[in-house]
């Protein structure tokens, strides 16, 4: 637990509110629509490519310590959670072919447009954690699940390669609960500090920014 757990979470008012969910379902509407060849084009090319299924679904704590299913295709043997950690890094053998250009290009974070629409996570907010993770850090995580978790924030910029900083380690876990994760859980934390609609516009454009440039 750190310091900033003690603290409540900034509230920056009902008008950012509404107008956060109105943005969130705005544009995951608009991208899911726009996108729609796209999503169908990967979605069929990991069906084909192994004959697995074409989504991968993952239990995650949500906001208020909700769970929730997200949603991402599919970028690993269709056997993987029986085969190792729920932490993966840079060449990891259970990761496919086509799964390395997904996650390269994120374009297997997709699907969770969904999770975004029906309310499940917003555009933006603390990526959302698996339950074993949340348990470890929970005061902290008592903070930072008092809002929806999000496609991206300050952590998932930072992050943006966390596979690579883990390829060169052999105890996967260890290094994300010492080191990865305090480090995202300070970076959740300025977020909730920060938060406003400017701020979510600027993390957005960020976002995109970094991904048209990999």
């Amino acid at each position: 637990m750190t310091a900033d757990a003690q603290r409540p979470p900034r509230e920056p008012g009902l008008l950012y509110t509404l107008a956060k969910r109105v943005l969130d379902v705005g544009v995951s509407v608009s991208a899911l629509a726009a996108l729609s060849p796209l999503l169908a084009a990967a979605g069929l090319a990991v069906k084909l490519y192994d004959g697995g299924p074409a989504l991968f679904k993952q239990r995650r704590i949500g906001k208020d310590f909700e769970p929730f299913e997200v949603w991402k295709f599919r970028t690993m043997t269709p056997d993987a959670e029986a085969k190792g950690a729920a932490i993966t890094k840079a060449g990891d053998s259970r990761i496919t072919p086509l799964g390395r250009f997904l996650r390269r290009t994120k374009l297997d974070e997709l699907p969770q447009l969904v999770n975004v629409l029906t309310g499940e996570m917003s555009l933006v907010g603390p990526r959302p954690e698996v339950e074993r993770y949340v348990r470890r850090f929970e005061d902290d995580y008592r903070r930072i699940l008092s809002v929806r978790p999000g496609l991206t924030d300050y952590a998932a910029l930072d992050f943006i390669d966390e596979e690579r900083l883990l390829a060169e380690t052999t105890d996967v876990d260890k290094v994300y609960v010492e080191n990865i994760l305090p480090r995202k859980i300070e970076l959740y934390y300025r977020y909730l500090d920060e938060r406003s609609l400017a701020t979510d516009l600027r993390l957005i454009a960020r976002t995109l920014a970094r991904l048209v440039g990999r």
